[in-house]
């Protein structure tokens, strides 16, 4: 992942940034452009229309005021990358690596983790964590706990 993100550091939009961001996301969703063009020098490209959906992303959050990284779906994570993108520690991710919760591999001594397969680890912790919170809730209104 080293080379996918350059280890350039994490940079919040402006003020300004988030002003043209927010002008731009919304003009994107209001035409809904069937492709869109940009003048690079003088010359103008047509982006391909999955491109357009992931600028129109790409700015409606930087619009909010978030920093945006992209990450290819095939990309390997470090152990510490990984518990970032998940927001736990490396000590617990290491854990969760050990009990075959996520699949991994080494290089040398290093352990790497796939994006695809950390999204889908976090996507399904979500899942559960929602029915448990579905359980918990359906439990406190059956006891007229007030919830």
């Amino acid at each position: 992942m080293t080379a996918i993100l350059d280890k350039e550091p994490v940079i919040l939009p402006t003020k300004e940034d988030t002003a043209l961001a927010r002008e731009a996301s919304r003009a994107i969703a209001r035409y809904k452009p069937a492709e869109l063009r940009v003048k690079v020098d003088g010359t103008e490209l047509v982006l391909p229309r999955a491109a357009t959906k992931v600028i129109h992303h790409l700015l409606t959050e930087m619009a909010l005021g978030n920093a945006v990284t992209l990450i290819p779906i095939h990309a390997e994570l470090t152990t510490q990358e990984a518990a970032d993108f998940l927001n736990v520690s490396r000590p617990h991710l290491i854990r969760q690596l050990e009990q075959g919760k996520i699949p991994f591999h080494m290089v040398g001594t290093h352990r790497r983790i796939r994006f695809e397969d950390l999204e889908r680890f976090k996507i399904e912790s979500e899942r559960k964590r929602l029915e448990v919170m579905d359980e918990l809730a359906a439990e406190s209104q059956k006891l007229r706990m007030g919830y």
